[in-house]
């Protein structure tokens, strides 16, 4: 028996959170150049985003590109773009096929004019669909979102719009860019890396993590499934005793 059988659609996660990592070391174990682990990991975002709307997950974000990996040599950054564009324009037909919602997240406004150009494209066109919402976390840093988030609060503070007694928890998660999604309940990494790397930290406080020592072109929706299986392994809490869980 498989590991989606084992599954319980009835207590899956409604947020699914993925650290695509590995691609460059996959490349370099097979003596190619790092782009080239790129070029295969989109296989693994096919297959893993196909498999999630099979089983009813609602919303999948994939860490794409962060902020941080502007600071990557020229050369690999400008074929990471160039994939960005083309893995878009091939895949709208299917995204439409499976009722999939493309969204963003991110200083998108870094992005090249041409690659932003063809990823609000895909958004627009996608916009209508109510299946899954697959987020694309690009030119993303969570302590940036957070300090955003920050700062549009503290505008609204000094226009009047806002009291510093009515900002929570709620408040200060409707500025972030997040805020139209719930928090993700299971966090993926691939790679055996143990890091969160500036990814979501705000709205991963109560997530489940799940590390696999797969490298991500090797990753599947088998695999997506582990993680799920693991997941309605654990009981989730939120402070409270197993008693009074129970």
């Amino acid at each position: 028996m498989g590991y989606k059988e084992q599954i319980d659609l009835s207590r899956l996660p409604e947020h699914i959170a993925i650290i695509m990592d590995g691609n460059g070391r996959w490349a370099k174990g097979k003596g190619k150049l790092r782009v080239f682990g790129h070029h295969n990991g989109v296989v693994s975002v096919d297959d893993v985003v196909e498999g999630a709307g099979l089983i009813g997950i609602k919303y999948l974000t994939l860490y794409t590109f962060s902020a941080e990996n502007w600071n990557r040599p020229k050369l690999e950054v400008a074929a990471i773009m160039e994939l960005l564009v083309s893995t878009i324009n091939k895949h709208i037909a299917k995204l439409m096929k499976n009722n999939v919602r493309l969204n963003a997240i991110g200083d998108l406004d870094m992005l090249p004019p041409k690659c932003l150009k063809e990823l609000n494209n895909a958004i627009q066109k996608t916009s209508t669909n109510t299946g899954l919402v697959l987020t694309l976390a690009l030119s993303y840093g969570s302590r940036r979102e957070i300090l955003h988030s920050a700062k549009q609060i503290a505008a609204k503070v000094l226009k009047g719009e806002l009291s510093v007694d009515d900002i929570d928890e709620k408040v200060f998660s409707d500025n972030l860019y997040t805020a139209d999604m719930p928090d993700p309940e299971l966090l993926i990494r691939t790679s055996g890396e143990y890091r969160i790397s500036n990814y979501l930290l705000w709205q991963i406080a109560y997530a489940e993590l799940f590390f696999t020592q797969k490298l991500w072109p090797d990753f599947r929706r088998e695999d997506l499934y582990e993680a799920i299986l693991d997941y309605q392994s654990r009981e989730r809490r939120f402070g409270k005793t197993s008693e009074q869980v129970n």
